[in-house]
């Protein structure tokens, strides 16, 4: 049971990072009004490095202690942030005439602070992998509840007919 264990808590750490993404990406387009071929693209890109982490998910749970699957998880988990702000940005610039949604997401503490922190898991996975996860679990704690800025944001919007 102990050794399944680190397979357990990378996977329990995964489906909650996805989960937060699927949140997060549903509250940013239920307000986005136009998509453009930029919207689309950074989409797809966000969809390509979430859907590495189940490949990186397991190869730390086959490897929990070594450098190179807490760096790989990392390196996931900073192209999913980079692209997730490359998609906003892109969303802005689409929806450039919608002050409400550019209000919104004016500005975004715990989105530029935490390509930083994957950053420092990356670099902390040579001290040790685990001192990586911890950074790891901390950007999941900080973004466990969903961007407030855009949900509240959606309370104060009268519904779609659409």
């Amino acid at each position: 049971m102990a050794q399944r264990l680190p397979s357990l808590l990378i996977y329990i750490l995964s489906f909650t990072m996805i989960g937060i993404y699927w949140n997060n990406h549903h509250h940013l387009l239920r307000r986005t009004k136009t998509i453009s071929g930029g919207v689309m693209w950074s989409n797809l890109a966000l969809l390509f490095w979430l859907s590495l982490v189940p490949v990186v998910t397991e190869w730390v749970g086959q490897g929990a202690d070594s450098v190179f699957p807490a760096v790989a998880y990392g390196i996931v988990s900073l192209a999913s942030a980079v692209t997730y702000f490359v998609l906003v940005r892109a969303i802005l610039r689409a929806n450039h005439h919608d002050t409400a949604l550019s209000r919104a997401l004016g500005h975004d503490t715990k989105g530029a602070i935490s390509p930083f922190v994957s950053i420092l898991g990356i670099a902390l996975a040579f001290v040790s992998p685990y001192l990586s996860y911890a950074c790891y679990v901390l950007l999941s704690m900080m973004w466990i509840i969903p961007d407030r800025r855009l949900a509240r944001q959606h309370q104060h919007s009268p519904p779609s007919l659409s």
